[in-house]
């Protein structure tokens, strides 16, 4: 029987195939797992750059790419027949020697590159000063060293980076900016998927090599395995190196805290954090977050990550304030009024929340036996506007034993005054950040940076949270900022640009279009009339994500709204509305639209 690994890129491969044609490649699939007859058998590829490289006839005319190495199979991508063949003939494959995870190289492209540094070649070149030795230790490919050689600027190890595996670029790159070989080695070490240490490396053992790269392949053991990967979203499937190590340790003996920048992937950390833990922890589980819209969404999507349904029931999802009525109604009996005679602030029912539970479960200083607390593990998202007393309430909740919190957030994203250490709460964690965004391209992430001001934020860890040192994995469009003459003319401007992108394919759920003020919410829902386009407050698209995002009404005296008058007020409220449109402005995967009418809003970026 073979098995099968299944590659990030073949799952939307096949789903981009007309309807016949994808459940005939999905038939074949299923008799090649089963190993049946009829089913597609490896093709050679003649010139091929990998002999490992074969072809699957999946469909009529179309050809699955597959890297094989005895029984194992890693099926890369579907293609119509040529570019199928060319595919397989361009590409070679690999094993890093010093962390094990597999790569892919163009090799075709390289062939071609070679011959224009050789041309480019100055007398001193970049890497001259290090050593083979040295370069070697960073993972770098020993039959690629001498094309590195070769390199002169850092230009060049840019051109590189679509061509190179990302563990052979980061290197590079690191060190071609004036990097140390340890800052090089850190870098190198970030793709790194487990902690674990998995013994001596052999560049021949492609399967050990696949399950050192969650990333880049998801064995299918069997029809149920295969359809869950197929029709998967991505994320649930293929978690990047950073959020795999961190979300599927085995064990933390402290609270563990997660800073991360826009788009790095902090949420999809702490679902996979919470499967993990409802699977292979020691009793109930907490998610929750900062409101009860993102709680929603949270939940849904621990739906479609967890399909045991018994272990799904292990995860509560919640916002704060929800978990705080629910224990004073607990111990009352009652649902708490909010509303009239004898009503409780949300404010109040957090300390009496905490008081509650102090009396139920003991001293919240001492360690107390696990079966006392509501709960054994808690995973906080948006950590950033969670408030000292919540905190206090969250820490109360769960005990103080190994695995008890898990926390994801970004100072720099904070939309209310919340300003809080925890270590003043109790909460002694240990930090680790992630750096890469996988949401934002390049364009996009600079743009956003220069918004927001690359400067510290404070909250979560004791002083300041710098963005430098965020970047990420893939270029795209650069923002479009409108300028119009009027109100109405904004308006019918959004509306032409909804109906062209609608127009271009993209899928209405894809779409969100927010403003600042509620009353501008309105008019853009009326001059959208019969388009099924999401509209919304700038507040009410976080923790969400689109394809591409409008955001209107980013004008003087709009965004940011009129400050008071008192200097130390005046700037909290302006930082705080500079993180508001910043986190609006994330919410876009390929696309950000921002317009105005009159002069555009001193936060918009020159």
């Amino acid at each position: 029987m073979p098995r099968l690994a299944i590659g990030p890129e073949f799952p939307g491969r096949l789903g981009a195939l007309a309807q016949p044609v994808r459940r005939d490649a999905v038939v074949a699939l299923r008799r090649f797992l089963l190993n049946v007859s009829g089913a597609p058998h490896p093709e050679r590829v003649r010139g091929a750059r990998d002999p490992r490289v074969a072809t699957l006839r999946l469909a009529e005319g179309h050809r699955g790419v597959v890297v094989r190495h005895r029984d194992v199979y890693w099926l890369r991508t579907v293609l119509p027949d040529p570019e199928a063949w060319s595919y397989a003939q361009r590409h070679r494959y690999g094993v890093n020697p010093v962390i094990g995870v597999v790569e892919e190289w163009d090799a075709a492209a390289l062939e071609r590159v070679e011959p224009a540094l050789r041309r480019s070649v100055r007398p001193s070149r970049l890497f001259d000063p290090i050593c083979d030795g040295d370069l070697l230790a960073l993972g770098l490919d020993v039959h690629a060293l001498p094309l590195f050689r070769l390199i002169t600027t850092e230009a060049d190890v840019a051109a590189l980076e679509p061509l190179l595996p990302p563990t052979q670029h980061v290197p590079l790159a690191v060190l071609a900016r004036g990097g140390s070989l340890s800052e090089a080695w850190r870098e190198l070490d970030a793709w790194r998927a487990s902690d674990a240490e998995s013994g001596p490396i052999d560049p021949d053992d492609l399967h050990t090599a696949l399950l050192r790269s969650p990333d880049r392949a998801a064995f299918a053991a069997d029809k149920v395995a295969l359809d869950r990967v197929l029709e998967a979203p991505e994320w649930c499937t293929f978690p990047h190196p950073a959020q795999h190590r961190l979300a599927r340790a085995a064990r933390y003996e402290r609270p563990v805290l997660v800073i991360g920048g826009a788009g790095t992937g902090k949420t999809i950390t702490a679902l996979h954090r919470a499967a993990h833990l409802a699977a292979n922890g020691s009793g109930p589980v907490l998610l929750i977050t900062f409101s009860q819209s993102l709680a929603e969404e949270l939940s849904v999507r621990l739906d479609v990550l967890i399909e045991d349904e018994i272990v799904r029931k292990r995860v509560e999802v919640d916002n704060v304030e929800r978990l705080a009525l629910r224990i004073v109604a607990g111990a009352e009996g009652r649902r708490p009024a909010l509303v009239g005679p004898g009503a409780r602030t949300l404010a109040e029912l957090t300390d009496e929340a905490l008081r509650v539970l102090s009396l139920s479960t003991g001293d919240l200083l001492d360690d107390v036996e696990p079966g006392r607390k509501p709960y054994r593990h808690i995973v906080v998202d948006e950590a950033q506007d969670i408030s000292p007393a919540q905190w206090r309430l969250l820490r109360a909740a769960v005990p103080r034993a190994h695995d008890d919190l898990f926390i994801v957030g970004d100072p720099h994203q904070r939309v209310t005054e919340t300003r809080v250490v925890l270590g003043a709460v109790g909460i002694h964690a240990v930090q680790h950040a992630l750096r890469l965004s996988y949401r934002l391209p390049q364009e996009l992430l600079s743009f956003v940076v220069r918004l927001r001001g690359g400067g510290p934020a404070p909250g979560l860890v004791k002083g300041v949270t710098e963005m430098y040192g965020y970047r990420a994995t893939h270029n795209g469009e650069r923002p479009m900022i409108r300028a119009y003459d009027s109100p109405d003319a904004e308006l019918a401007g959004l509306r032409r640009t909804i109906e062209a992108w609608l127009a271009e394919g993209v899928p209405a759920g894809e779409i969100a279009v927010a403003a600042r003020d509620p009353k501008l919410v309105r008019a853009a829902r009326q001059a959208l009339d019969g388009l099924d386009v999401r509209a919304s407050t700038f507040q009410h698209l976080k923790g969400l994500e689109f394809e591409r995002v409008a955001l209107i009404g980013v004008a003087e005296g709009t965004v940011p709204e009129p400050p008071p008058e008192e200097p130390g007020a005046r700037a909290r409220a302006l930082q705080r509305e500079r993180s508001i449109l910043f986190v609006a402005c994330t919410r876009a995967r390929a696309m950000l639209y921002i317009s105005h009418s009159g002069r555009g809003s001193p936060f918009i970026p020159l």
